[in-house]
């Protein structure tokens, strides 16, 4: 069989499965494959009218696109004619439309599901409305003579605004956020938060911060060579293993924070909040300006100093067998492990997760341990998984699990490093994050296992090495 040949036959069986009056679900891959059915029945369509006709599916049109990015002439009524959905611009058929609606319409349910997000592959959940409507403002930003400033952080301002507005002077988690958990990662159907939802959740965060940074690139590209479908794929659906033969570009969803950071600043951020809610703010308003300040420094920490951390519903983990005892953090310290096995480092969240379920079961069968001994681990993948996370004491290096965290590399790194970038994670910004919520004493010190416990060469040779140059390590031997 032609490589062609199964790519026809894999390709009709999604969309059959996106036609048929199933359920659909949610997940990045789906979306894309609908977008890549869009642009084959619609040849001649410009990826300008394509993401606006989503946007108006997804009901993202607002008056801040007109105001701010130039009015669009290709929001038009959208109606039916036999049994297919038609817009000025762009012919879809009954079944596809159905699943579209479904999947890029936000709102919250009662019961605390968040509807309009799918799951990327690498266990990110990401809001649709966002992201097209930051697609829209980059390919309309294109053909403008004149770029506004800092357009692209239009759609992720308006939901940080509401949201402070929402909550006034409360603190975080209310203000910002809220994660949650899917009924499946292999196929996942509801997306329910874990308790009661701001209006910039975690997800509409990250749509929002995808939205800015694909926006910003579609503003300076050649557009007519631009495909959304190719675009996409790239971005959310590239591996590891592409990214490592691929090093002139990170412009990939797992490294958004980085990203994202490289386009903004508190100010312009704070600037672009106050654009978006240029109706709701009387100017001059200090309580208004002093919400604004507060919350855009709040969005810096949780979104862009800390790291990424993936749940422990996310990679599958069984519930401790009893309660675990708190901590009474800033804790003075942190301690540096490797797993030694697996000895090979996961590069994607189906390998993480797998190896994270076998650790807990080893500490639990195995050592008869409460759950998986350490806080926080870290996957080759550019994420961090939860352990036991930062309010539970661990199981981690012995005599001292009451007073500092323990946080793995998966892999055996005596005789090599784990990636730069997995590093950072650690030393640059899972500290940071400690330091600045409280977990971490601004003084904490690192050390790696094998200086607190005897008999062990953790965290292996070239880790140790390494750890030794990093702020804060010092060179202690508590057994002289």
């Amino acid at each position: 069989m032609t490589p062609g040949a199964l790519w026809i036959i894999t390709m009709s069986g999604i969309c059959i499965v996106i036609q048929s009056s199933a359920v659909h679900l949610r997940n990045m891959e789906h979306f894309i494959t609908a977008v890549t059915h869009l642009e084959d029945l619609n040849p001649g369509l410009s990826p300008l009218a394509l993401v606006t006709s989503l946007c108006k599916i997804a009901d993202q049109s607002d008056s801040l696109t007109h105001d701010l990015v130039g009015s669009s002439d290709n929001r038009g009524d959208i109606h039916y004619e036999n049994n297919t959905f038609i817009t000025e611009q762009m012919n879809i058929n009954h079944n596809l439309s159905n699943f579209l609606d479904e999947v890029t319409h936000h709102f919250i349910t009662n019961d605390h599901d968040q509807r309009g997000v799918v799951l990327t592959p690498d266990g990110t959940t990401v809001a649709l409305a966002p992201l097209l409507l930051g697609l829209e403002y980059g390919l309309r930003a294109n053909e403008a003579s004149n770029q506004p400033h800092g357009f692209y952080l239009l759609p992720l301002a308006k939901y940080l605004g509401m949201s402070f507005l929402q909550f006034g002077n409360a603190t975080p988690p209310e203000r910002l956020g809220l994660d949650g958990c899917w009924d499946s990662v292999s196929a996942p159907m509801v997306f329910t938060l874990s308790g009661v939802p701001s209006l910039a959740t975690d997800a509409l965060v990250h749509g929002g911060m995808d939205g800015a940074i694909l926006g910003k690139h579609l503003s300076v590209v050649n557009s007519s060579e631009v495909n959304l479908s190719t675009l996409l794929r790239s971005y959310y659906l590239g591996t590891m293993e592409e990214l490592d033969h691929d090093l002139s570009t990170h412009l990939r969803g797992r490294y958004r924070r980085e990203n994202f950071k490289k386009i903004t600043n508190l100010s312009l951020l704070q600037e672009k909040v106050a654009d978006a809610l240029h109706s709701h703010q009387q100017k001059g308003d200090l309580g208004v300006e002093s919400l604004m300040e507060k919350g855009i420094k709040d969005f810096m920490l949780r979104y862009m100093e800390c790291p990424a951390i993936i749940p422990r519903c996310m990679w599958g983990a069984a519930p401790p067998l009893v309660p675990l005892n708190p901590l009474s953090p800033p804790l003075p310290f942190l301690y540096i492990h490797h797993t030694a096995i697996p000895s090979k480092p996961c590069r994607s969240l189906q390998m993480c997760s797998k190896n994270m379920r076998a650790m807990q079961h080893f500490h639990q069968k195995g050592r008869g341990w409460y759950d998986i001994g350490y806080s926080f681990v870290v996957g080759s993948d550019g994420y961090i998984y939860e352990g036991r996370g930062w309010m539970s004491v661990g199981a981690h290096t012995k005599g001292h699990n009451t007073v500092g965290y323990g946080v793995a590399f998966i892999g055996n790194y005596t005789a090599h490093l784990p990636a730069q970038y997995d590093m950072e994670l650690v030393h640059h910004h899972l500290v940071k994050c400690g330091v600045n919520n409280g977990f971490l004493q601004e003084n904490f010190t690192i050390l790696g296992h094998r200086q607190v416990v005897a008999g062990t060469e953790c965290p292996g040779e070239s880790l140790y090495s390494e750890i030794t140059t990093w702020e804060h390590y010092k060179d202690t031997d508590p057994f002289k």
